[in-house]
């Protein structure tokens, strides 16, 4: 989880709030060196500082979802991997020659049931960021992925998998090692699969490199993640040849949880503490766990058969829409 002796990151939006907070803490020292009694003013100040933050991450635009979605502070796939987990035990390599760091899974013990949990993984600062290509992966993390989840679909281990990246890696290598080709096997793959499949999205979801470990039994998003066909620069680069328009481009794209949800794309938003994830880590983590936990139980009462129908209609059914004279 993210250490809270780290400096704090601010997003311009969430300034004010600091600013609040720190007040109270001055206000909170000098009182305990002067030996003042300030308690009421305390809450009234606190109070403000919690209505604050329910105002700001209440009306959060899509450019603004996206900036918390990218949040350098926000917990990653291993965070929340190694925090849910009973135990855990990394698995390495694609058995090809290649064990791409931007995808991390293992076999792991959620409340004492073996599961196998995998996903994206950015790095924590900038040097991890690069060597993890920043949450971008390779055609040999998806054939990792892909390795995986063919274990534990042969062991009856239910799989987790955690989707926090920009897109898949776009270099001329990607391509001429079959980054196409390695995307379409996995989502083919994980539609035969027996075992409960639950996908989350934590972070930001974007284009094929999301899809690529994202389908699943129940499909699911922390509240301010974003998922979209494509990051809103790179659309706004394509449609207006102006990457600058990418807040323009974040709003046609309907990228949030509620726009998301609204259009039937995914199956539940998981909230998250008040002033994002990134503020509570850990209470982030608990509702996660619950959401994980409850959906899987509730999988658990479908046969294999039933869970692999429900899953090929579920995607099948995107995108329909019904024409109507306006």
């Amino acid at each position: 989880m993210a250490t809270p002796d780290r400096k704090p990151v601010l997003l311009d939006f969430e300034k004010p709030l600091a600013e609040l907070e720190g007040r109270i803490q001055q206000i909170r020292d000098l009182a305990d060196e002067n030996e003042v009694d300030v308690g009421e003013q305390i809450r009234q100040l606190e109070a403000r500082a919690q209505q604050l933050r329910q105002e700001i991450f209440g009306n959060l635009t899509p450019t603004q979802r996206l900036q918390v979605a990218r949040h350098p502070r926000r917990p990653s796939t291993l965070d929340y991997i190694q925090a849910i987990s009973d135990e855990w035990i990394e698995l390495h390599g694609d058995r090809g020659g290649f064990d791409d760091p931007a995808v991390v899974g293992g076999v792991a013990r959620l409340d004492g049931r073996p599961v196998m949990m995998l996903g994206q993984q950015k790095g924590r600062d900038t040097k991890d960021n690069i060597a993890r290509n920043f949450g971008m992966a390779s055609p040999g993390g998806y054939r990792k992925a892909i390795r995986l989840m063919e274990h534990a679909d042969r062991f009856g281990m239910p799989i987790l998998s955690f989707i926090d990246t920009p897109a898949a890696w776009a270099g001329l290598e990607a391509e001429e090692f079959g980054q196409g080709e390695a995307i379409a096997f996995n989502l083919r793959e994980m539609f035969r699969f027996e075992v409960p499949i639950i996908c989350t999205v934590i972070g930001e979801g974007g284009s094929g490199g999301a899809l690529g470990i994202g389908v699943g039994d129940r499909l699911m998003m922390l509240e301010h993640a974003v998922y979209s066909v494509a990051p809103p620069e790179a659309c706004a680069a394509i449609l207006w040849r102006d990457a600058a328009k990418g807040p323009q481009a974040a709003a046609a794209l309907k990228i949030t949880s509620e726009d998301l949800a609204n259009l039937g794309l995914i199956d539940e938003i998981v909230k998250e503490p008040t002033g994002a994830a990134h503020s509570d880590p850990v209470q982030a983590t608990e509702l996660l766990k619950e959401a994980l936990l409850r959906n899987l139980h509730e999988l658990d009462q479908l046969t294999s058969q039933q869970r692999r129908e429900l899953r090929y209609r579920k995607f099948r059914n995107m995108g329909k829409f019904t024409e109507a004279t306006v």
